[in-house]
């Protein structure tokens, strides 16, 4: 089990850590709540926060593509800060392996993921949920796993266009998750 600490050193404690994890890592009472991962292939979705979030590149390489922004996309070398307002579904691809932190409130509210078309850009699928009600990592899980199986939900409306199941290697989603249900925040 991985335990949520006071103070961390991200580049060993990221060892532990799978793609797009999110594991907050410090006391469940900071705020805000920093979560890590250490990533090695592209966001399986485009993640959109209820509230203002920063990401932070720890090590590696990415590029940040926004939807409904005037930044379309944004590359992140180690030492950039990178602000994503509250509602902007953003996905990050990395150039390689890298660590990033995601600082975000430690009472989220609203989050959700959305697929968009490779073909014609248009949204194909999104959920949204209560961060207080399920954990981001189950909704991640729980989510993708039903995109991944059902070919209606990757199927474009607008322009036909089937997309592949998400790349879900290397990610512990279902782990993490346990993980921190284990230890209940304060």
């Amino acid at each position: 089990m991985r335990i949520r600490k006071n103070f961390v050193d991200s580049f060993p404690e990221s060892a532990g850590y799978g793609s797009y994890d999110e594991f907050p890592m410090l006391a469940p009472e900071t705020d805000p709540q920093i979560h890590v991962s250490k990533n090695h292939l592209p966001q399986p979705f485009y993640l959109i926060c209820g509230k203002d979030s920063v990401l932070a590149q720890l090590s590696g390489k990415a590029t940040v593509h926004m939807k409904h922004h005037e930044v379309i996309s944004q590359s992140t070398k180690p030492g950039d800060f990178l602000y994503v307002p509250a509602g902007t579904p953003h996905m990050i691809e990395p150039d390689g392996p890298g660590i990033y932190h995601r600082y975000k409130a430690r009472d989220a509210g609203l989050e959700g993921v959305a697929w968009y078309c490779s073909n014609c850009t248009k949204e194909v699928y999104r959920e949204v949920w209560d961060s207080a009600v399920e954990l981001p990592q189950n909704a991640y899980h729980r989510i993708t796993s039903a995109f991944n199986s059902t070919p209606s939900m990757r199927l474009c409306k607008s322009c036909g266009t089937e997309h592949l199941p998400a790349d879900l290697t290397g990610i512990s989603w279902k782990e993490v998750a346990e993980d921190l249900a284990a230890v209940p925040p304060k």
